[in-house]
């Protein structure tokens, strides 16, 4: 005598775990690339803080930053790259930059990053 089930199976078929696993995959890899920029975006944001209060010339702050970028491993700017401005205040440093990320065959990721020493920038809109 067989058992009569009261619903139907439940549950994921091998095909839907296989599926759902290299969607994971992709997205662990995905991240796996894109966290690196981050920190060092970060590390780029620490860097110019230091390099404004160390420096007191716009030659200083850029010899300054570019300690800071040795020490931090930061590869994707250097001191001629930032946008410094004499302000009433001292200085104000800034920087912008795109990262490619190669995916696989002619895929790439761009991740724009920019910063400022100022709490009063706003992050542009996309496409401007």
């Amino acid at each position: 005598m067989q058992r009569q089930p009261k619903a139907g199976q439940r549950g994921v078929s091998l095909t839907g775990l296989i599926f759902i696993l290299a969607i994971l995959g992709v997205l662990g890899v995905l991240a796996l690339k894109i966290v690196p920029t981050v920190t060092e975006f970060m590390a780029i944001k620490k860097a110019i803080v230091i390099a404004k209060n160390a420096g007191s010339s716009v030659p200083e702050i850029r010899q300054s930053f570019d300690k800071q970028a040795d020490t931090s491993y930061i590869d994707s700017i250097a001191g001629k790259d930032l946008d410094i401005q004499k302000t009433a205040d001292g200085f104000e440093i800034s920087f912008s930059y795109e990262k490619k990320i190669p995916l696989f065959g002619p895929a790439s990721l761009a991740l724009d990053y920019e910063g400022s020493t100022s709490d009063k920038v706003q992050p542009k809109a996309a496409g401007e």
